[in-house]
């Protein structure tokens, strides 16, 4: 008998880091399976970092984040939506993923319904899960303008019991951006029936039409039961830092304050001094790696879209593709046997939620001849496999 809750001992590993554990760091593989290119971080942010240690930085700090940074957050988030954000509800408790499983640990219990928008990053179901709430889920479905979702269609989906409902936009894998008025939409319902919408935003720059996504942030009022999650992995190429941000309405700070200190008694000291570096100076990274993700982006339509056995819809932002390929019966199998045959690691579509085992995620940030190579090496693979 095991002395696990039945939450913790039934959870499964995600299909990502199935497929890619055996093979991680293999240098003949071409890793398109994870959501990071392969350009380290700037080196003003490394700096940054790097100098804060030297300055004896290697203390505890804030459990909600230094002040500096937290004032950071709020000047960078003022100046790109052009609002006045209440300090007090900024919280940097560490990665993006913590603020998100703390979010989810704030309201939901046993008995309670958590509802995820699909195809989602897997983790977000198990953060729900952990919290012994019920999951449930609403997909995303192919348009004449690429992905898309009718904000009618997750409020039919919510139960009596929904206590959370969990949007990301722009979306990984699909690369769906929520619309401005559906945003209102949707955060208004929550209002009325009191559901902790959690927004994750980190993909707020990775956008191909605009300087940042349409973010809740821009109609959420201080005392809405909405956390807008974002950080600095992706637009930043910041993946291995491990730091994002938070922001929730001001009265929950003392909340934050002791939940951070539980799960990771804050986000690492100098670390944080890296974080304000990239806010401060890091406008011109933010831009070069948009470019860099947007030629990606045209690359994959390029190479896959003309494949006869391949579906592909034109994502709108973050910087992933979701292609269907038709007839497939496992996405596992077929994500194994393109890294077992021709060492290329892309991600099971299955893993993403219910109704995607005839896609595959790849991540198109890697440098474009890598890309290239990667793509070919996957179509090589379909071609030999008709079957």
């Amino acid at each position: 008998m095991s002395v696990l809750r039945e939450e913790i001992e039934t959870l499964q590993q995600n299909g990502i880091t199935r497929v890619a554990l055996p093979r991680i760091g293999d240098p003949s593989v071409i890793p398109l399976w994870f959501g990071e290119g392969d350009a380290v971080t700037a080196d003003f942010i490394r700096e940054a970092a790097k100098r804060a240690i030297d300055e004896g930085y290697t203390f505890y700090s804030h459990t909600r984040g230094r002040q500096d940074l937290r004032d950071a957050v709020k000047k960078y988030l003022d100046r790109l939506y052009g609002l006045d954000v209440d300090p007090d509800r900024v919280s940097i408790p560490g990665s993006s993923m913590l603020g998100i499983t703390i979010s989810a640990q704030m309201v939901l219990t046993t008995g309670h319904n958590a509802l995820i928008v699909g195809p989602v990053w897997p983790n977000i179901e198990n953060a729900y899960r952990v919290t012994g709430a019920e999951v449930s889920f609403v997909r995303q479905h192919a348009s004449d303008r690429g992905w898309a979702i009718d904000v009618s269609d997750i409020i039919d989906a919510v139960k009596p019991n929904t206590k959370s409902i969990f949007v990301n936009s722009p979306c990984n894998p699909t690369g769906w951006v929520m619309k401005p008025d559906e945003q209102r939409e949707l955060l208004e319902f929550c209002r009325k029936r009191e559901i902790l919408l959690i927004a994750d935003e980190v993909y707020h720059r990775c956008v191909y039409g605009g300087e940042a996504a349409p973010s809740f942030l821009s109609i959420a009022r201080d005392d809405d039961p909405v956390v807008i999650v974002s950080g600095f992995s992706k637009a930043w190429a910041m993946t291995g830092w491990r730091i994002g941000w938070v922001v929730a309405p001001s009265r929950w700070a003392s909340r934050w304050a002791i939940l951070a200190e539980c799960f990771n008694t804050g986000a690492t000291t100098f670390v944080q001094f890296g974080a304000i570096a990239a806010l401060a100076q890091g406008e011109k990274v933010v831009a070069e790696l948009r470019e860099q993700y947007r030629k990606g982006r045209d690359i994959v339509t390029e190479i896959l879209s003309p494949h006869p056995r391949i579906e592909l819809l034109e994502p709108e932002g973050a910087f992933y593709a979701f292609p269907r390929v038709k007839g497939l019966k496992s996405s596992l199998a077929f994500a194994q046997g393109v890294l077992e045959e021709e060492n290329v690691g892309i991600a099971p579509g299955y893993t993403f939620g219910p109704g995607n085992d005839e896609y595959f995620r790849l991540c198109f940030a890697q440098s474009h001849e890598r890309l290239r190579e990667g793509l070919q090496r996957v179509l090589r693979y379909i071609d030999r496999h008709p079957g």
